[in-house]
């Protein structure tokens, strides 16, 4: 066949009338197994592909759903990314990947084009929850799960983690089990809900203790963290321990205590939030406080094709918290490798 097998053609080799092929392929009504079975062989034989788009335009789904992350070179979004394509395959759905980088007008284009290629839903980690324009009406039809920082519009699902009481505990381990008293808070940007989130974490555990806290949220770049790190370093009385609040800063950090010759942890000791491959392969092994990616992503999936499967549009969405651990290494000055649940 020269021309592209119709719908027509599929009907023919199956035996079947155009109206069974149709609600085979958009499962709008029951089919006999065998009726069904003789329209597949007939698919597969023609190697018919049906137009999704022409069916998206005609109110069927395309069993498309789309992802917007930040940035891919996060390990744990790209984590995310990977578990929720995962499970899409398995409820036979495909994906779009598009990136914000953490800009909110790059976000909301993203989304756009999404919605012109009729996905049946998205799921998003904002890059600015202040500032996200996934509120406005034309996505009040399209189903959207956050994950790892909510929308202020409650209506949307979300998936989050325990990021303030995973920060705490990583301090108070700081403080009770080796004894540090100055420790340096090392954040990203304060305007993102995850940094305030283990800022105020950090923060309490300090207080508790009678320490003063003592944030920096300039560390956005390798250049920018080596500068706050050797300043600090270099006073009179330098900080004995550093908290980074993402994987992006603990390797800024490290890296730059690596270049100024620090050793840790024997001069300083240093804990990341969120964990990493070569974490537990680096000399120092890495203290993390570990997020559970993978089950963010599938939760946060399971969720979206839950509500495509009921096609509701609740006035408050589902808020999910899940657990974080804490992973002791060696650069926190500890020698076993124990995970310690975090608790709120």
């Amino acid at each position: 066949m020269d021309r592209k097998p119709t719908m027509n053609d599929v009907a023919r080799v199956a035996g079947v009338g155009t109206m069974t092929v149709s609600r085979v392929l958009n499962e709008s009504a029951p089919v006999s197994a065998e009726a069904a079975e003789r329209v597949y062989r007939a698919i597969e034989k023609l190697g018919y592909r049906p137009n999704e788009m022409a069916r998206a335009l005609r109110g069927l789904k395309t069993h498309t759903i789309g992802i917007i992350v930040p940035y891919l070179f996060d390990p744990f979004f790209a984590t995310i990314a990977h578990a929720v394509n995962t499970l899409a395959k398995e409820h036979g759905y495909s994906v779009i990947l598009a990136t914000s980088n953490e800009d909110p007008d790059s976000e909301f284009a993203e989304a756009q084009l999404m919605l012109q290629r009729r996905v049946d839903g998205l799921i998003v980690i904002p890059a600015d929850v202040h500032r996200s324009r996934l509120s406005r009406g034309e996505f009040d039809q399209t189903h959207i799960v956050t994950l790892d920082r909510p929308m202020q519009d409650r209506r949307f699902d979300s998936v989050l983690v325990q990021n303030q009481s995973g920060s705490k505990r990583a301090v108070q381990h700081l403080i009770t089990e080796h004894g540090h008293r100055r420790i340096i808070f090392i954040g990203l940007n304060r305007q993102l809900y995850t940094m305030r989130a283990r800022f105020e974490g950090y923060r309490r555990a300090m207080v508790e203790a009678g320490l003063r806290p003592e944030p920096s949220f300039k560390c956005a770049s390798q250049d920018a963290t080596s500068a706050i790190v050797a300043g600090a370093i270099r006073e009179n009385d330098p900080p004995t321990a550093f908290f980074c609040s993402n994987n992006l800063t603990t390797r800024y950090a490290l890296r730059a205590l690596v270049d100024l010759g620090v050793r840790v942890p024997e001069e300083v000791a240093l804990i990341g939030f969120d964990d990493f491959e070569l974490a537990e392969i680096l000399h120092p092994t890495l203290t993390v406080v570990k997020q559970p990616a993978d089950e963010v992503g599938r939760v946060a999936a399971g969720l979206l094709f839950d509500r495509l499967k009921r096609d509701e549009f609740p006035k408050e969405g589902s808020r999910v918290v899940l657990p974080v651990e804490l992973v002791l290494r060696r650069s926190c000055g500890c020698c076993p490798r124990v995970h310690h649940r975090a608790t709120d």
